[in-house]
């Protein structure tokens, strides 16, 4: 059997093994072991690139920067630290209708910062922003869907879990991935604001007023504590303290990401031991919790390298790059529809392994077709992120239950998060029309 049919069989096998809920890094490595065999007729030889590729793939420095801004996030989801920056955006927007869903965008915005992991966001704003809305009679549907919605920008706004992982597999920079994520994370947030705005005017009852009452209880929200101004900006200075010197230090060239992430995680420690949210045992436990959350996606990494290697020897990467190169299409056509593919998978994958399993096919396309790999890095992500939006899979959604419980039902959360899917493909055009937006800060390194 010709190599190529292997692999595409490999990748057959491997799509109704992940319908089926086979685990997708036992089933990269299952389908890497047995291609690599079918392929050369050596049973040496495919156990080899298990055991090489399992040494070689992540014993790289730059792997450290992972389980770094792991431990950062979670220091900051665990201290408080969503509350305060929640808190402090919502004193200044609070007399704005819809005020509490505009500060749920703006403390998502800040807390994307610091965590890189939308999942984290939508966990910890769940529990903070919805029931202050709920309080005000949002609508439970609009407020779960604003907190769903608004939490992907913890991948796009850096540090982002996948702009590393992303810059791995494309072989591109990191640390300019992470500065390209800025304007089009900003451009996202303008744009979940102007649609909160709108869907308050076009129904009122979605920010708890009436078209009668003139403005209705919304108009009294307060802080929750009202706390005032002072105490909430000496709450969130060393917040954004610590934003700003791992972003502006990767930027001015001070530290190279994994040095800024290990800067970052001894920030937030020390945040963290400040405000005294946290017993020892409670530290214990973040650090058991960020390293098994690690010790997945590494594992991930490696399974997704070994199969991206079996591709490689079967031959198939090259055939799909030339064979999608030689058709006479405009290269819009090519990338709307890898984009329709990474939506679809959206559907039954998570975001890691979608950015692991279709790069190394799509980067070489992209390369060949003269395309800034930094910018569709930033396209990718924001298509991605769309798929955890999406049923049946949509992590977000399923953190958002989990955290919730039994108070809101989980088709209500889809309900909720579909005008942010809508607001996200507006943003998604916008950054393929005009891709300065992406690599303009890049640009100035």
């Amino acid at each position: 059997m010709e190599p190529m049919t292997i692999a595409l069989i490999s990748i057959g096998i491997l799509v109704v093994m992940v319908f089926l809920g086979v685990n997708i890094s036992f089933s990269l490595s299952l389908m890497s072991f047995c291609g690599v065999f079918f392929v050369s007729g050596n049973f040496n030889r495919a156990l080899g690139l298990l055991a090489t590729t399992a040494f070689d793939a992540i014993r790289s420095y730059t792997f450290c920067v992972i389980p770094l801004f792991m431990l950062m996030g979670s220091l900051m989801a665990k201290s408080g630290a969503a509350e305060d920056l929640f808190k402090f955006a919502n004193y200044f927007v609070k007399k704005i209708p819809g005020g509490l869903a505009i500060a749920t965008v703006l403390g998502n915005a800040v807390f994307a910062a610091v965590t890189g992991v939308s999942v984290a966001s939508a966990s910890v704003f769940s529990k903070i922003a919805v029931p202050e809305m709920s309080k005000f009679n949002y609508k439970k549907s609009f407020a779960v869907g604003t907190v769903a919605g608004t939490s992907v920008l913890g991948m796009l706004i850096p540090p982002s879990l996948l702009f590393i992982v992303y810059g791995m597999v494309a072989e591109v920079s990191i640390g300019k991935m992470f500065m390209a994520g800025i304007l089009p994370g900003i451009v996202l947030s303008f744009i979940f604001i102007a649609g909160i705005l709108v869907m308050g005017w076009i129904d009122p009852a979605n920010i708890g007023r009436s078209r009668t009452d003139g403005g209705g209880t919304a108009a009294k929200v307060e802080t929750p504590d009202s706390q005032n101004e002072e105490m909430l900006l000496f709450k969130t200075f060393p917040i954004i303290a610590i934003i700003i010197i791992v972003l502006g230090g990767i930027w001015g060239g001070i530290f190279t990401p994994t040095e800024a992430s290990a800067v970052g995680a001894l920030g937030a420690l020390i945040l963290a031991l400040c405000k005294r949210s946290m017993s020892p045992k409670d530290l214990m436990h973040l650090f058991l919790e960020a390293t098994d959350s690690c010790a997945s996606i590494m594992f991930l990494l490696i399974s997704a390298q070994t199969y991206s290697r079996m591709l490689a020897m079967s031959g198939v990467v090259s055939w799909v790059g030339k064979a999608i190169l030689s058709m006479d299409v405009h290269y819009s056509v090519i990338i709307g529809v890898f984009l329709f593919l990474i939506l679809l998978l959206g559907c039954i994958l998570d975001s890691t392994s979608i950015l692991l399993l279709t790069v190394p096919i799509i980067r070489p396309v992209i390369a060949g077709l003269g395309f800034d790999l930094i910018w569709f890095g930033i396209v990718l992500v924001v298509a991605v992120e769309m798929g955890m939006l999406t049923p049946p899979f949509g992590m977000v959604v399923f953190a958002i239950k989990s955290a919730l419980g039994d108070e809101i039902a989980l088709d209500t959360i889809f309900k909720g998060s579909v005008p942010y899917l809508v607001m996200m493909l507006v943003g998604l055009l916008i950054l393929i029309v005009f891709p300065s937006i992406s690599t303009f800060i890049p640009s100035l390194m």
